[in-house]
């Protein structure tokens, strides 16, 4: 919940209002003043504060992509955390809203770089767009002021990202409560990938995560954890130990 700070940019379009929320250390962008949509450092950008964001970067330390597609930009704090830790990684946002967009950039240090590409579309007909195989590893983070983007609880929604995964890929999603495991979107999950992986926030948010390939946790001293560490300092290590296995 968004605290007492300064207001420093107010925008509106057509799906509601975003405001960017100044702090000593830390700078937000929320949609409704109430939850937030985005939180960075303001001293290092690419750094993800809230602890969600971090652990949907948790595929990095086992699965070097070479093109990511993220679904829901938000401020870019995660593009900007994938641009900073894969040298040669090609980032593809897909953001609903231009203005959002707009706010990023100008707010947020949304990276320039020629390796980050942002097509303003709903994700959903953007992932049907994609062809077969197009990218390594698929973030998912889609909300509104008040709730999730129903399409990440669609089991077609599933189906085309599966499709549009290379043959090593992976999945990432933010839920605001964990789906239901014995329902039938879970099985479409378990059904489009060999593992399924699940992490709880401390704020209640579920990341679930599936692996196209076979897979096991790595230890807790793998030094890919360690050397991630160096570049990103997010904890990985403490992350991944709380990373559960569903299938």
């Amino acid at each position: 919940m968004v605290l007492k700070g300064n207001i420093i940019h107010f925008a509106r379009d057509d799906l509601g209002g975003i405001l960017v929320i100044d702090y000593r250390k830390h700078r937000v962008m929320t949609f409704d003043s109430v939850f937030e949509q985005s939180k960075i450092a303001r001293r290092r950008p690419h750094l993800p504060v809230h602890e969600y964001s971090r652990a949907m970067l948790l595929p990095v330390a086992f699965h070097r992509p070479a093109h990511v597609t993220i679904l829901g930009l938000g401020g870019g704090v995660v593009a900007n955390a994938l641009l900073h830790t894969l040298p040669e990684c090609q980032v593809h946002a897909v953001e609903l809203r231009q203005s959002v967009v707009d706010v990023a950039r100008e707010y947020f240090d949304l990276s320039d770089s020629p390796r980050l590409t942002v097509t303003v579309e709903d994700a959903r007909n953007a992932v049907d767009a994609l062809p077969d195989g197009h990218t390594d590893f698929i973030m998912a983070d889609m909300y509104s002021a008040e709730r999730m983007s129903p399409t990440q609880v669609q089991r077609e929604f599933i189906k085309q990202c599966s499709r549009v995964l290379s043959d090593s890929g992976w999945i990432a999603l933010n839920y605001h409560r964990t789906p239901d495991l014995n329902g039938a979107f879970f099985r479409q999950l378990q059904g489009e990938f060999a593992v399924v992986l699940a992490f709880k926030s401390k704020t209640n948010n579920t990341v679930i995560y599936g692996s196209k390939q076979p897979f096991e946790l790595p230890a807790n001293r793998d030094p890919r954890l360690v050397g991630l560490e160096d570049v990103l300092p997010i904890d990985w290590r403490r992350l991944m130990a709380r990373v559960i296995r569903l299938s």
